[in-house]
């Protein structure tokens, strides 16, 4: 199973309902896409910060997982960090890339950059997962 089918095959329902696509998997960086949807929203028709937030957790989690070590159980994010840049309006595709800063045997550290299609910096994200 590829690290892409791996992610792809994992039920998770957060990331389900906010419509995130996963694109791209290896062990040095995951992508995936969100639409900006009217309910993903704050004022102005701009994407909330809670979704810029929720959408990088749910990459660094999946960048977490393909890079689990041997006995892991699984991964909790344990602190977030996010620099919100710019915003993205409703209609638009969010991408956020993950690759990692730290993998170590008990917790990993992933940037997350989220960008429009048209190259726009959102937010850049920095979390640390704990690995179970």
């Amino acid at each position: 199973m590829t690290p892409l089918e791996k992610i792809n095959s994992l039920k998770m329902p957060f990331a389900e309902l906010k419509g995130v696509t996963f694109t791209e998997a290896g062990e040095d960086r995951v992508v995936a896409r969100m639409l900006v949807r009217p309910d993903l929203c704050t004022l102005n028709n701009t994407i909330h910060g809670g979704a810029v937030m929720a959408l990088a957790d749910s990459v660094g989690a999946a960048a977490t997982v393909v890079n689990l070590p041997e006995g892991a159980k699984g991964t909790t994010t344990v602190e977030s960090k996010t620099n919100f840049v710019g915003g993205a309006r409703e209609g638009t595709t969010v991408i956020a890339t993950a690759t990692p800063v730290h993998r170590g045997r008990r917790t990993q550290v992933w940037q997350t950059r989220l960008e429009t299609e048209d190259g726009k910096l959102v937010a850049l994200v920095t979390q640390t997962q704990l690995v179970l």
